[in-house]
């Protein structure tokens, strides 16, 4: 048992979602003097990580802590940037005494660290690097899927990676993906299929299991620090705090009348806010001139659309415009120059210039185009909104009146980063400080409790520990309902069987149970479990189907000495499913769609196995009453056959759904799904068939009992293990209320009596 126990603590442990450092660790004296505290404690971190990312808001230093980073990597190290950004990190690394030489190709590396920009990675050999590091990373999603992916394969193999930016995921989660998939720690598919769940038929919105909160953050923060500021995780602020910003949004009236309406109206359609913006070009010039020339100094413009960048040129004598059609030599020229301060008014769309550029010396801002994304934006402003900024900061958004629904959008999803922040400030403040200090987190503890009434004990807790305090050939007779791999439906906790991240991982964590099942039943006596086969999904395995989930259950119970003592498929109404699930393979859409992807509702299954030897205390006697409705079989003089004839059917037709025992208080907020007892008819014919009364029953996933409240009604003892806290308070309930109605003749078995 202490071998059991041992090796099952050492599985638990595994299943903690956490990525293993594989860096190096190295004195804090060695680092740079010129950091400060919380850049030096997140160089030492990410060095540590070996594969970690930075998520430091703009203008908290991450150039800085990247070069240091760089600094002390074995071997050659290649930085990947946005374009000019390359130029601006070499003064940084002169300024803290790191040599950081730029090259277009690998025949122009002459140095330890080399930073080129995204586009030119082609041109260089990734093997020849032992780190990489990306900055302004978020970037990766403004590639298309096809070079985002030759980044991420380019350096699969390479030891020590690094991204830095400010916006990992401004307005959802999934950008967290890209990050995890570049250091290797986890695919993004793998991601959204072990934490998150998409509601209703749009399958391009996901959000995080109600259960999986914590988890994911935890996650995450192994391989991740998000800082906002300071003293979000504990440092002293000094001079890091932001100045003030004033967002003024100004309409104006397009010339151009709404084809077939008298007044303007708002575009409802990407199309229709796309014309809008293309007819309303010189008005919105016009007034950004405007604006623009009231207020002598530095300016940034940014557009979205080439019209729009043209025009204003024109309207502002010494404006410079950075277009795409631009040479690389150009763009760097006139970017850089504007952040010399060469020229006053930059004219330029966010893709170009919106990543890494810190220009401080500007505090007024222009928006003449807006976008819907509100990534672009964001990045845009920063530009000048930044830690060091010692203006406040004046933002002009110009837009018409058809266009509210582009700023209604931008406001939605900064909501919504607002939130994300936030969220993430609040999972990981301070887990991300122990990070830092390197200390370790305890996932062991969990809560126990027990309760017990007459002939019958629950146990809260893990039910492969709790059976091990169970004599061996001390179970008359099993039944349950297994979990199966479900990520963070009902819970949490690594001891929940249905918290694995694949089939291997269940089969591992089940193996420990049926393994006890086999050592505490008695020779010759049986378990029962309740199950069905499981429908795959495109996310979760790559493919729809169907997972032979009954039949690798039977193979795992006979491989560990069990005999196949029977099975019994239960009939389940397929109309009823599909509302449920809304399952392509049910939907009659899809058979008028195509029917080759149109498939069966799925049945439960009842398979009993038995543990070899001799049954000294046999199960004898007829079926003197039936399960089910009790209609059917009145007035008959031979009821036990008959009753026999009907279990002994290998299809039952007649189980009532619907008889389960009630289980509203049962359910937590995060629970994904409702918790579906095991029907009281399948428990009360098993228990008829396999058991004696005064046997002990035992169900290990009790969950609120349904089976200890049948077997405690005929007369049965029950014990029965359960992981939640609100599904054994619920249990122990229904296990009082068995008892008293137990000692009800008047009552007992009434609703069944033929």
């Amino acid at each position: 048992m202490n071998l059991l126990h041992g090796n099952y603590s050492e599985f638990i442990a595994t299943k903690a979602h956490i990525d293993i450092p594989t860096g190096l660790t190295i004195d804090g004296d060695l680092i740079s003097p010129m950091l400060f505290d919380f850049q030096r404690d997140i160089v030492l971190w990410a060095l540590r990580r070996g594969r970690a990312s930075i998520f430091a808001d703009c203008g908290l230093g991450k150039t800085p802590m990247q070069l240091e980073w760089a600094r002390h990597i074995p071997g050659n190290v290649l930085i990947l940037a946005p374009l000019a950004v390359s130029h601006q990190t070499i003064r940084e690394g002169e300024k803290f005494g790191v040599d950081v030489s730029y090259a277009r190709s690998q025949d122009d590396i002459t140095g330890k660290i080399t930073i080129t920009n995204y586009e030119m990675l082609e041109h260089f050999d990734p093997a020849a690097f032992n780190g990489v590091v990306l900055d302004e990373s978020s970037i990766l999603k403004n590639y298309t899927g096809k070079y985002r992916n030759l980044i991420i394969s380019s350096f699969a193999n390479t030891q020590y990676k690094l991204c830095c930016t400010a916006t990992p995921a401004p307005n959802d989660f999934i950008e967290l993906g890209n990050h995890s998939e570049f250091m290797g720690v986890m695919t993004r598919a793998e991601m959204l299929s072990m934490f998150f769940i998409h509601d209703g038929g749009d399958t391009s919105k996901w959000r995080i299991k109600g259960h999986a909160y914590d988890k994911f953050w935890q996650w995450i923060v192994t391989w991740a620090v998000s800082i906002r500021c300071p003293s979000a995780l504990g440092y002293d602020d000094g001079g890091f705090s932001l100045p003030a910003l004033n967002i003024e949004q100004v309409e104006v009236n397009a010339k151009t009348a709404c084809d077939g309406f008298l007044f303007a109206m708002e575009a409802k359609t990407l199309q229709d806010r796309q014309r809008a913006r293309r007819d309303s070009v010189n008005e919105r010039a016009e007034k950004a001139a405007e604006i623009v020339n009231a207020t002598p100094g530095a300016w940034v413009i940014w557009c979205d659309r080439n019209a729009e960048a043209d025009t204003i040129t024109k309207l502002l004598p010494g404006a410079v415009n950075v277009q795409g059609g631009d040479s690389h030599e150009k763009k760097c020229k006139n970017l850089l120059g504007f952040t010399n301060g060469d020229f006053e008014i930059l004219v330029t769309k966010p893709k170009i210039g919106g990543f890494g550029m810190n220009w401080q010396h500007c505090h007024n801002v222009v928006f003449l185009g807006l976008s819907d994304s509100w990534e672009a934006y964001y990045q845009a402003m920063r530009r000048t909104w930044r830690f060091g900024q010692k203006h406040a900061v004046n933002v002009y958004i110009i837009t018409t009146e058809r266009e509210g629904a582009v700023v209604r959008n931008i406001q939605r999803k900064e909501r919504d980063a607002v939130k994300m922040a936030k969220d993430m400030e609040f999972h990981m403040k301070d887990m991300t400080s122990k990070e830092l200090k390197g200390l370790s987190r305890d996932v062991s503890k969990y809560k126990t409790s027990a309760s017990s009434g007459e002939g019958w004990n629950a146990k809260l807790g893990d039910c492969v520990e709790c059976i091990g305090n169970v004599e061996s050939d001390s179970i008359d007779y099993t039944v349950f309902s297994p979990p199966f791999s479900s990520l963070y439906t009902y819970s949490n906790s690594d001891r929940d069987m249905g918290n694995c991240k694949d089939d291997d991982e269940f089969y591992h964590h089940f193996l420990f149970l049926v393994r006890e099942l086999f050592r505490t039943t008695k020779p010759g006596r049986l378990v029962s479990f309740h199950c069905m086969n499981l429908p795959t999904s495109k996310s979760h395995h790559g493919y729809i189907g169907i997972r032979d989930f009954r039949g690798d259950l039977i193979r795992m119970f006979i491989d560990e000495g069990w005999i196949y003592h029977s099975e019994v498929c239960i009939w389940k109404d397929p109309v009823v499913s599909m509302q449920r699930t809304k399952a392509l393979g049910l939907l009659h859409k899809q058979l008028v769609k195509d029917s080759c992807m149109s498939r069966q509702g799925l049945p439960d299954y009842l398979v009993t196995m038995r543990k070899p030897g001799v049954n000294q205390n046999p199960v004898a006697g007829e079926l003197d009453y039936f399960t089910g409705d009790p209609d059917t079989f009145k007035n008959t003089g031979r009821l036990s056959i008959d009753v026999w004839q009907r279990y002994a059917s290998p299809i039952w037709m007649d189980i009532r759904q619907s008889n389960t025992l009630q289980k509203k208080n049962a359910r937590h907020s995060n629970d994904e799904r409702h918790i579906c007892p095991l029907q009281l008819d399948v428990i009360e014919r098993c228990l008829q068939l396999w058991s004696n009364p005064s046997d002990l029953v035992l169900s290990p996933f009790m969950g609120i009992a349904s089976e200890g409240y049948q077997a405690i009604k005929l007369g049965r003892r029950f014990i029965g293990f359960e992981l939640k806290e609100s599904y054994f308070n619920e249990a122990v309930k229904n296990l009082v209320m068995a008892e008293q109605e137990a000692k009800t003749p008047s009552l007992f078995g009434e609703e069944n009596q033929a």
